[in-house]
């Protein structure tokens, strides 16, 4: 049974791939070893050997809140859990893995009738990372949203899959208890609200989840991410199914596009904002006349001043020295150090 999972091991852990082709942000060294499990069982394979092997490891989903270093640590095994994309659908719940796309979430709804998810559409990301994170849309929040999350303590030696009530995961803004602990989300189940009409189409989730599956799970590019969803939204509103699209998500589209969030790659808003500001960072950067300011291949967005782009094959240390001014300038000018919103790997 060991060699069968040494083997499995083996097979599943890919040498020097580049983690600029697996962050949005498009950025990132070559790692020394990389996985891509597709089910929990490779998952726990994947941990149990890597920990025989003394390996430190980084877990991730799809890549589109991390900056990675430009030289990653020489024996660290990175592990992508975007192929672990499924969905079980019924009247009352949805169970979702964890490394299904959050935007997945918005569609899907349109296919059952409901409009709580909404405000996922176009959000980049995984579900997984949209838990661990609390992502957030304006007032809606992913922690909101669920009801029971599947996870692993990398601490249990059997390393079995436990669950956790919502109401346990102390989410606040773009804060979880996740933050804090060494488990890796695998799944979470949804309580679906009352739908706000009869549409019921599991043929069509179906269809959906084999379009995503069949593009393979290239969507770190913001542009492909962009071109594949709005695409499978155009294609339920003409379909056969004939489903109108809700004025909100053609207004986070606007929004998003008019930003230009897909234009260039990058990792979305860099920084949380501070609240007590009494503004957000977008507009503190514009005050500090920051916006378009460049160094290397990085540069401040011009549209949008809590976006920090990678517009000309950016390297990490380009992009942190535009976070760094960033920081300090608003220390400087209005007292606090903002936080990032962006996992930043260390080399």
């Amino acid at each position: 049974m060991m060699n069968d999972r040494y083997e499995l091991f083996n097979k599943l852990c890919l040498r020097h791939v580049p983690l600029s082709e697996q962050s949005s942000y498009g950025i990132g060294g070559l790692a020394d070893y990389f996985a891509l499990p597709a089910t929990v069982e490779q998952l726990v394979t994947i941990l149990e050997v890597s920990s025989l092997y003394g390996m430190e490891r980084v877990v991730f989903g799809m890549g589109s809140n991390i900056l990675f270093p430009d030289q990653p640590k020489q024996g660290t095994l990175y592990i992508s859990l975007k192929n672990m994309a499924n969905i079980s659908v019924d009247e009352s719940s949805w169970f979702l893995t964890s490394g299904l796309p959050l935007s997945m979430l918005s569609l899907v709804g349109l296919l059952t009738g409901s409009s709580a998810f909404q405000f996922t559409y176009l959000m980049p990301g995984s579900f997984g990372a949209g838990i661990y994170m609390n992502a957030k849309y304006y007032k809606e929040q992913v922690g909101d949203k669920v009801a029971t999350i599947s996870y692993i303590d990398l601490t249990d030696p059997a390393l079995a899959v436990r669950q956790i009530r919502a109401e346990d995961c102390e989410f606040a803004y773009k804060q979880s208890i996740f933050q804090h602990k060494p488990w890796i989300i695998v799944g979470a189940e949804i309580t679906v609200p009352e739908q706000d009409g009869m549409n019921f189409h599991v043929d069509g989730i179906s269809r959906l989840l084999t379009h995503y599956k069949d593009s393979n799970g290239k969507l770190s590019s913001l542009f492909s991410f962009y071109s594949f969803f709005s695409s499978e939204l155009r294609e339920l509103q003409r379909g056969r199914r004939r489903i109108d699209i809700p004025e909100p998500m053609l207004d986070i589209d606007q929004y998003r596009t008019g930003n230009r969030h897909f234009t260039y790659r990058s990792c979305g808003s860099f920084f949380k904002n501070n609240y007590a500001a009494g503004s957000s960072i977008g507009a503190l950067v514009d005050r500090l006349g920051l916006k378009g300011v460049a160094h290397g291949g990085g540069i401040i967005s011009p549209y949008h001043g809590n976006m920090i782009l990678n517009a000309a094959n950016a390297t990490a240390a380009d992009i942190l020295y535009l976070k760094d001014m960033v920081s300090e300038a608003i220390h400087q000018r209005y007292g606090f150090i903002p936080e990032p919103e962006v996992v930043i790997m260390k080399e």
